[in-house]
């Protein structure tokens, strides 16, 4: 991944702890696998991530995945004095507010990862304390522009960043199977779609990925429909992605959509609602129709059967695979969180 350095403007190697409400392996959705990323990136440089939860769940005692440290709740609460001896402090979603204050009490420097364009991220991330904020897209970053426009006394972080979430396309790249595939099946993701196309195309495969978190859609009825459980990171390629052989991302919204590209780095066809995050992460490599429109739905499916279609759609998901490298950017978050101690 990034190449190893290990030390801050001092020439050490930096605290940096983390405040987030859930993480891998149990919890597994974009955002957190987008922050995991970012931390491994640091760790390799020779930095120490702590990751402290802030909600119950059903890890009890501290743990290590991928040389973070995550503390849940439960184990300790001595997370203000982390906080104290900390280099710098990172932060997403829910505890925005909190741990900007608690930054700002100590005097450290604080770091918000911003994943989606709702008013409320962008109000916490500029509610005070915040000196580096993160953006997922450039849509996002633009979004932010409009958000300060509209909110002049809203305090601006001293900097800011835009970090797509990083996929290494060899973590995911393997040989696609046979199955068209939904990864989340909140009705938001596009669960419903799912169930009807399943119902109209009985002769084909479908896999179901639970989701993170939100309500999950009923298949149950559809012989033709397999469910599993949400999947680690680090198990979809061989759980997910090397039975797939089309992704679906029928998303009311998605700021980024990582599994889009995580499909990609295979040649899996994604076929996508055109939300502005998803043009911008899938761009040529996606296939795109309104979410609304289950004849072009299916219509597209049964043209990817032909070999020639499917070698051309995978085609331009491996070229769009091969513009995301994120090394660059993860080296530019890694230098900019090292200027900061």
């Amino acid at each position: 991944m990034t190449e190893a350095r290990g030390g801050g403007k001092s020439g050490r190697a930096m605290q940096v702890v983390a405040r987030l409400h859930a993480a891998p392996p149990r919890h597994n959705a974009g955002a957190e696998w987008m922050a995991w990323s970012m931390f491994r990136a640091l760790v390799e440089r020779g930095h120490d991530v702590t990751v402290w939860l802030s909600r119950y769940g059903e890890d009890h005692e501290p743990y290590e995945l991928d040389g973070v440290k995550v503390i849940p709740l439960e184990s300790r609460l001595d997370f203000a004095t982390a906080v104290r001896r900390a280099s710098v402090l990172v932060s997403h979603l829910e505890n925005v507010r909190p741990a900007a204050a608690l930054a700002r009490g100590y005097g450290k420097p604080f770091v918000a990862i911003c994943h989606n364009t709702f008013t409320p991220t962008f109000k916490d991330m500029a509610s005070g304390g915040t000196t580096l904020a993160v953006y997922n897209s450039q849509w996002m970053q633009r979004e932010a522009e409009v958000f300060f426009a509209e909110y002049p006394k809203a305090i601006r972080p001293d900097q800011s960043l835009i970090i797509r979430p990083p996929v290494f396309a060899e973590d995911y790249a393997t040989k696609p199977g046979d199955r068209i595939t939904l990864v989340n099946t909140n009705p938001d993701k596009g669960g419903g779609l799912f169930r009807d196309l399943a119902k109209r195309m009985p002769d084909r495969e479908f896999l179901a990925v639970m989701g993170a978190y939100g309500e999950q859609t009923d298949y149950s009825g559809l012989s033709n429909v397999e469910v599993v459980e949400q999947v680690s990171g680090h198990e979809m390629r061989e759980a997910v992605y090397s039975r797939t052989k089309v992704l679906l991302m029928p998303s009311f919204y998605e700021s980024w959509g990582r599994a889009g590209v995580e499909a990609l780095a295979s040649g899996i066809p994604v076929l996508a609602h055109p939300t502005p995050g998803l043009c911008e992460s899938l761009a040529e490599g996606g296939i795109f129709l309104e979410r609304q429109d289950l004849d072009g739905w299916e219509a597209v499916l049964r043209k990817l059967e032909a070999p020639s279609e499917y070698r051309l759609a995978s085609k331009r998901a491996k070229a769009r695979s091969a513009e995301l490298n994120p090394a660059a950017e993860l080296a530019a978050w890694c230098s900019a969180v090292e200027s900061l101690a």
